[in-house]
């Protein structure tokens, strides 16, 4: 079984299917059946019986899984969509800890929504030195 590149709570878009195009959060993952489940995608009606006298039948609407390979993350920092690098990086105890990297802009893909803003202004500046030492 290959490693998973999507997590719960990352932001993703549909590259395939009928729901191409379409972006949203991911709710839950099944890495033993390489699929995921995002909201607002591949929605499908689903009938429920009432159980009992007080609870009420009907149709529901409601998210299935769609297989991971037809999703890609959404960068936090640079906003596109893009593939997911593996790489390390040391946290504040000097261990080394596996990371999941942008690979565009190298951002950390790991990181909470307060450290993306200062991942990208890294990532800016680390761009603009090598554009300056082309020059």
């Amino acid at each position: 079984m290959a490693k998973m590149n999507v997590k719960k709570g990352d932001n993703v878009m549909v590259i395939a299917g009928k729901d191409k195009g379409n972006a949203g959060k991911v709710l839950k993952v099944l890495p033993e059946e390489n699929r995921v489940y995002v909201e607002g995608v591949n929605i499908v009606s689903k009938s429920k019986k009432p159980r009992n006298a007080q609870d009420k039948g009907g149709i529901l609407k409601q998210e299935a899984a769609i297989d991971a390979s037809n999703v890609m993350h959404i960068c936090p920092a640079c906003g596109e969509v893009v593939r997911v690098r593996h790489g390390k990086e040391e946290n504040e105890k000097g261990e080394m800890k596996s990371v999941r990297l942008c690979a565009k802009c190298g951002a950390s893909l790991d990181e909470k929504k307060s450290s993306a803003k200062k991942a990208a202004k890294k990532a800016a500046k680390t761009k603009a030195k090598k554009a300056e030492n082309k020059d």
